[in-house]
């Protein structure tokens, strides 16, 4: 019997929750209302810039001047399935809604309201047009009312058909390539009118994320999203069931079938852009202003040189961690690094280790490392040569033996902590020669010698100082953290080393500039001929690399380095006109030392040289001082001979000495306990005693003197001479 009070107050209060909702309902569009027409009062449609003449993004020098770029192609000889594809994928309901599609507003909303996030949008192909051409790439309510605004007024003065059009020549697919003409040649090397079923599905996948799903960086995603795209297609009727598993089948492109531009540093921002922002694409950027760190003149003497061969150039600013040019007539390709990868592979992480010093002796003879038996260029030599020698002239086996010796893991360290990576399976002594399946690009290669060049201290190079968006604000900044990979005595050593590949090694062509240089060369290839040829040489300010050969891996007319250090040298040339580099830091931890050269020849030891000895019979060499030799020769403050040899002829002695520069000997007879002085002087190769008497039995002393030092007496076999009767030749030793 309380029933019916109790639904009277239920009416009431959901009456006045319904009518609480509607007023405030009311009010959220008589605001919106009134709003939307106060911040899009002016806001009018420019046709002029529905088909811009170049990309949403301004690129500068080093000097502040705008660079050039490619003016975009426009096209409208696009086929119905590539349109069909790019409708499927990014707005399905674009030929029934005018501009904007409420019900995919609507269901965005309620996604992000559900999922307490943002992170779908609702804007259709008419709306993303408006916002690449018109407006900012800040995220406000004010700017997503102009592009509304805008986006009917597109729809009333442009058919569907132009309206794609245009979206299609505006947009970005990645790898510095703006609009579907450009994508087309770049990715499959035809025109958009030749593009099929599938190449069209590919583009449409891509915009949405051009770094993500590119082709080129990640195989994997980009089918995907292909595929998804061709069944979206099948779903939305522009496909049958046949022609979408046809398309699903299709390879999708491996390498570039045509550069992006005519310009190396121009398409290497690009990448290098698509790093820094992975995710984003056209509607993203708005305008974006790069500052890029390229030296116009430097850039264009690198485009002037010609070669009969593919060929990479590049300059690295080491101060600044910078590419201030960088030219590549087949693109930055990752190549063998032959024997450019000597340096920072072996030896210099040898001599951080102290398994070496640039004097230790190397056997450079053919040597089975457990099955792999490299060889020299001119074939083993068989003689022991010291480290400076050996990378001065590039020898191979000895490379191999301290790679050995150090471990092929450690050296591969070393390279990862210089952004080099060696995947597992090419960590072998093949290594120590540049022997791997991939490689890497010349501006990897380096940024390794600039670390070299800067003490030890690794840190990547850049073409992008910053980049603003259109009002201004710094997006990115460039200032790359260092890492400390090698000691500054390591690098001080290696440096000087380097210069002895540029004075008398396999570098000397560069020798012909009047300052210090540091160089290394490198040649790889197969049974068919070399494949590939380097020079990278450097300053303390810059580094400048030069890689020939082709792109196919076919062989080239190239022995050496010679050419790459040509174009090495004309560079260098064009760096300091009218001065000089840096000068390369000294480092107080490097000694200069002299070690006995006898020693070192004969024994192929090390031994400080005496601090007696005469200034001809040492050599020296650089040592760090926490690892330097500690042994002393005393060859000549305690001079030593070998045991000469005694022979008699015609009844006479004769004393043979060994042969011992700047020594005097003195030589003693002792016979029936007389002592008798026969020979005081320099040295003599024989001695001869012919004041001896048949019959008599003598004593022999030898003693080697140096200057006021003198040594121990070494003494000879007792000799007696024979009587009357014949007797065997050695009769005289006793035994």
């Amino acid at each position: 019997m309380h029933i019916l009070p109790v639904m009277k107050r239920t009416l009431r209060i959901t009456a006045a929750v319904i009518g609480i909702f509607f007023a405030i309902l009311l009010i959220a569009a008589a605001t919106f209302f009134f709003y939307y027409l106060g911040v899009t009062a002016n806001t009018k449609l420019d046709s002029a810039k529905l088909i811009p003449e170049s990309a949403f993004v301004r690129l500068y020098d080093q000097t502040g001047e705008e660079m050039p770029v490619s003016a975009l192609t426009h096209t409208t000889e696009t086929p119905e399935h590539v349109k069909n594809a790019f409708v499927a994928i990014e707005d399905k309901r674009f030929y029934t809604h005018r501009g904007v599609d409420v019900k995919r507003i609507a269901s965005a909303l309620w996604h992000n309201l559900t999922s307490f996030s943002f992170a779908e949008g609702a804007s259709t192909i008419t709306q993303q047009l408006i916002k690449n051409t018109h407006l900012s790439s800040e995220k406000t309510i004010s700017r997503k009312l102009k592009e509304i605004k805008l986006a009917r007024q597109l729809e009333k003065k442009y058919s569907k058909d132009e309206i794609l059009t245009l979206y299609l020549n505006s947009i970005y697919f990645g790898h510095s390539a703006f609009g579907i003409e450009d994508a087309a040649r770049f990715y499959f090397g035809k025109e958009t009118e030749a593009l099929t079923v599938a190449e069209g599905a590919m583009l449409a996948a891509i915009v949405k994320s051009p770094n993500r799903y590119s082709p080129f960086r990640n195989a994997d995603d980009c089918k995907a999203r292909r595929d998804l795209v061709l069944r979206c297609m099948k779903e939305q009727g522009y496909l049958d069931e046949e022609s979408c598993q046809s398309a699903i089948g299709e390879a999708l492109p491996v390498t570039p079938c045509a550069a992006a531009t005519e310009n190396t540093y121009v398409d290497s921002v690009y990448d290098e852009l698509a790093r820094l922002f992975p995710d984003a694409k056209s509607g993203d950027w708005g305008v974006l202003h790069v500052y890029t760190y390229c030296d116009k003149k430097l850039q264009e003497k690198l485009q002037q040189i010609q070669c009969d061969t593919d060929v990479c150039l590049v300059v690295r600013d080491n101060a600044a961690n910078a590419i201030r040019a960088l030219h590549a007539s087949a693109g930055v390709l990752k190549r063998l690094p032959a024997s450019t990868i000597k340096p920072l592979l072996v030896y210099a992480p040898a001599l951080e280790e102290n398994l070496i010093s640039a004097a230790t002796p190397l056997l450079d003879k053919k040597t089975d490392f457990g099955g792999y038996s490299p060889d020299d260029y001119n074939g083993a030599t068989g003689e022991y040569m010291s480290v400076r020698h050996a990378l001065a002239y590039s020898v191979n086996i000895p490379a191999v033996r301290v790679l050995n010796e150090m471990g092929v893991e450690t050296g591969a360290r070393y390279l990862a902590r210089m952004g080099l990576h060696v995947p597992d399976e090419d960590k072998s002594l093949a290594l120590a020669l540049g022997g791997m399946r991939e490689g890497f690009t010349l501006p990897a290669l380096a940024d390794g010698f600039a670390t070299l060049a800067g003490g030890g201290i690794y840190a990547p190079s850049g073409l992008i100082a910053r980049v603003e968006d259109d009002k201004g604000r710094v997006l990115y900044s460039n200032s790359p953290a260092g890492q400390r990979v090698f000691s500054e005595d390591v690098c001080c050593i290696m440096n000087d080393m380097l210069q002895t590949a540029v004075r008398e090694g396999t570098a000397k062509k560069l020798r012909a500039l009047p300052y210090p240089v540091c160089a290394k060369t490198g040649t790889a290839g197969t049974e068919s001929g070399n494949t590939d040829a380097y020079c990278v040489a450097y300053t303390r300010d810059h580094v400048v690399a030069a890689w020939m050969g082709n792109a196919d891996n076919s062989p080239i007319e190239v022995t050496g380095g010679g050419l790459p250090a040509n174009a090495v040298l004309t560079v260098m040339r064009s760096l300091y006109p009218s001065g000089a580099p840096t000068p390369f830091e000294e480092s107080g931890d490097v000694v200069r030392l002299h070690f006995d050269r006898a020693s070192y020849e004969n024994e192929h030891a090390i031994l400080l040289a005496d601090p007696a000895a005469p200034p001809a019979t040492s050599l020296s060499e650089l040592f760090r001082a926490s690892a330097a030799p500690t042994a002393i020769s005393t060859r000549f403050s305690m001079p030593s001979i070998r045991t000469p040899t005694l022979q008699l002829e015609n009844g006479t002695v004769k004393i043979i000495l060994s042969r011992t520069e700047y020594y005097e000997y003195e030589i003693k007879r002792e016979n029936r306990g007389e002592i008798t002085t026969i020979y005081s002087g320099p040295y003599r190769n024989i001695i001869c005693d012919n004041s001896v008497r048949a019959g008599e039995s003598y004593v022999y002393t030898v003693t080697p003197r140096y200057q006021h030092f003198t040594g121990t007496p070494v003494a000879l076999p007792s000799v007696t001479l024979p009587g009357s009767a014949a007797l065997p030749d050695d009769w005289w030793l006793d035994q």
